[in-house]
Formats: C-alpha cells, sequence, structure tokens
C-alpha cells in the first residue's frame, strides 16, 4: 500500500497494475498474517466484481487464468491458500 491509500484504492490499483483488470472492491472476506523478512505481512482479501479490462499477467508473473475448483486444486499455491480460500467460501464455483 502507498502511505495514506485506503485498502480499497489499494485493491483497486494493484488488481489493474497485476491483472489489467478494472474492478469494484466489495467486502473484506478474510485475512491472513504471513512472516516477512522484516517483520509480518497483513493480508486482508476482498471480494471484487470486474467492471472492465482484459485479463494478462501482471510483469512479476509468467501467466494468469481464470480456473475452476478443479483445475485449481492441481496448480501450485501458497501454503494455506485453498484453506483459507475454503473457510471463506471463496473457492471457484465447479
Amino acid at each position: 500500500m502507498e502511505p495514506k491509500e485506503t485498502d480499497e484504492a489499494a485493491v483497486t490499483r494493484e488488481l489493474a497494475e497485476e491483472t489489467g483488470l478494472s474492478v469494484t472492491v466489495g467486502r473484506l472476506v478474510g485475512s491472513v498474517e504471513r512472516q516477512a523478512p522484516n517483520g509480518v505481512f497483513l493480508i486482508f482479501d476482498y471480494e471484487c466484481q470486474v467492471t472492465s479490462g482484459v485479463l494478462r499477467a501482471g510483469d512479476d508473473a509468467s501467466d494468469v487464468a481464470w480456473v475452476d475448483s478443479a483445475t485449481l486444486a492441481t496448480l501450485p499455491t501458497t501454503h494455506g491458500l485453498l484453506e483459507a480460500l475454503s473457510e471463506w467460501n471463496c473457492l471457484p464455483r465447479a
């Protein structure tokens, strides 16, 4: 996040930069803490509705895709991601 940036503004900006999508930010669905080199990252995940744009990988990713739950289960993910998404009732539909 940028200094004095709201969560909504940060989510909107980051999604545009990293995916090419414009979104309307919705409710907070959950949060996690992850260890970082100099402390802890607090990560807040929000429900979003795509309003425009074309999905593309940002400069720090080799690929991006919309996937269903069966495909997601076959992909390498960050430890705890699938459990968190399940707990928050946010797994993709089949």
